[in-house]
């Protein structure tokens, strides 16, 4: 991961309407304390990373507004994203750029710069107040008994995932932590980027969960409900086979009509 000469590099990038590179994101929202690797091919955005590395590897990602958009512009961006630190940046034979980076802290851009060859950005640091009062703490009990609950009925989540969620002793990142592991849409988790207050973002997170543990616990329901429907047909299709195997065998005599009820039975 990073070392502490990366971190003290980057904590002095943190003044308020700093400039930095844009990598403009297809289809993902990064979030703090979230690390990702990305393929990169947009020309631009390449040389956005080339400059970033050469900057303290400091970038500011956000994501379009349309993913289809290939040379975004000042309204094709969310104003709301993530100043990254690059961890690791490796050039792929086909000329791609595969970058592993470390989402650092949510910032808005207040100004777009076309630089010579990539898009920089102004952007406004968001503080987040992290101090946690008794309204607080029930709200982070709730999530994380909340989010339990999601990965039981999801089945897609690792244990350790569980475990690591309930260590976290503050509510952005434990948040933050969350959001990365729920199936959500694009506009969901954008929204939740852009909201700064903590406890706000926490409340929203749980009627999310809420609403998607609904969805899930239908769609175990039904699934449950198919798989006997189905069990019940095999079962139906095998006894109907044995019993005319058994006619064939037999004739049809009516000396061996008690053992077809058996197996009816």
């Amino acid at each position: 991961m990073t070392n502490n000469r990366d971190d003290m590099k980057f904590a002095n990038t943190r003044g308020n309407h700093r400039r930095f590179p844009l990598l403009p994101l297809r289809d993902i929202v990064i979030f703090p304390h979230m690390v990702v690797p990305l393929f990169v091919g947009r020309k631009k955005s390449i040389l956005a990373l080339q400059a970033a590395m050469l900057k303290g590897k400091a970038i500011f990602l956000a994501t379009q507004k349309n993913a289809q958009v290939d040379e975004p512009g000042e309204h094709d961006i969310h104003i709301s994203g993530t100043l990254c630190h690059i961890i690791q940046l490796l050039k792929l034979p086909d000329g791609t750029i595969k970058v592993l980076v470390e989402g650092k802290s949510r910032g808005k851009i207040v100004q777009l710069i076309p630089e010579k060859d990539y898009l920089g950005v102004k952007i406004e640091h968001s503080y987040e107040n992290n101090s946690v009062d008794s309204e607080v703490e029930a709200l982070m009990r709730g999530a994380k008994s909340t989010f339990a609950t999601y990965c039981k009925l999801s089945k897609n989540i690792a244990p350790d995932i569980v475990s690591s969620v309930k260590e976290l002793t503050e509510p952005s990142p434990l948040a933050d932590s969350i959001v990365v592991h729920i199936n959500l849409k694009i506009e969901d988790k954008q929204d939740l980027l852009s909201t700064i207050e903590p406890q706000k973002r926490l409340e929203k997170l749980l009627a999310i969960m809420g609403s998607e543990i609904e969805i899930l616990q239908i769609e175990n329901k039904i699934h449950n409900r198919v798989k006997k429907q189905m069990e019940r047909t095999q079962k139906e299709y095998y006894l109907n086979e044995q019993m005319r195997a058994i006619q064939k065998e037999l004739g049809g005599k009516d000396d061996f009509k008690q053992e077809i009820q058996e197996l009816e039975e």
